[in-house]
């Protein structure tokens, strides 16, 4: 069992808060209220950004102390909406939302997963047609097993979860997004993941 708090209780939060809860941690699910936010991440080992990326990078450099020697699993895609609000340009071309958070939170391991496909895959991969791939980018090795670890816990099995290598790698899974509202404009909001084909 791992304490773990998720920082956002939209669909993202509530669906991670609800399986890992279900898998046996102990978990803390709370909004973007700067207080809750603190309290929960200073009692956590392991802590979720699902938040929304546009206002990540500041929402969590706000939490510096909190978060030094922790997790941080962001699972967030900083882009700007488009006119239908679906997923637009990204926020940090050439870098990644991941990279900025490193970069301000110098004591904390930032492990970057599950942003490359819709929510409810994050929690049933199992589910798909076809079997869907994690991908993990992070500078700390054994973050980055704790983090493989908790998704083998969410129903993803060892040969589906790729190690892409440093947490630079993370400006190719986020620029994934940019895929996404031309395939739910295609064929509906239905679940789906970015795989690679072996």
């Amino acid at each position: 069992m791992t304490t773990i708090a998720v920082l956002g209780n939209g669909r993202v939060g509530g669906n991670l808060a609800t399986a890992l809860t279900r898998a046996g941690h102990e978990v803390t699910a709370v909004g973007r209220t700067p207080g809750a936010a603190a309290s929960a991440a200073r009692t956590a080992r392991i802590v979720i950004n699902a938040t929304p990326g546009a206002g990540a990078l500041d929402r969590l450099a706000a939490l510096r102390e909190e978060l030094r020697g922790k997790i941080l699993i962001d699972v967030s895609n900083a882009t700007v909406d488009g006119p239908d609000g679906l997923p637009g340009d990204l926020i940090h071309p050439g870098s990644s939302l991941a990279e900025q958070l490193q970069e301000a939170l110098p004591g904390t391991h930032v492990v970057k997963t599950l942003n490359t496909m819709l929510f409810p895959v994050m929690t049933a991969p199992a589910a798909l047609a076809q079997a869907p791939d994690a991908f993990l980018s992070g500078d700390d090795a054994q973050a980055k097993q704790t983090v493989r670890e908790l998704l083998v816990d969410l129903g993803w099995r060892e040969e589906w979860i790729t190690d892409l290598g440093g947490i630079r790698t993370a400006r190719a899974t986020e620029a994934a997004i940019l895929f996404v509202p031309h395939v739910i404009r295609s064929s509906g909001f239905a679940p789906f993941a970015i795989s690679i084909a072996r």
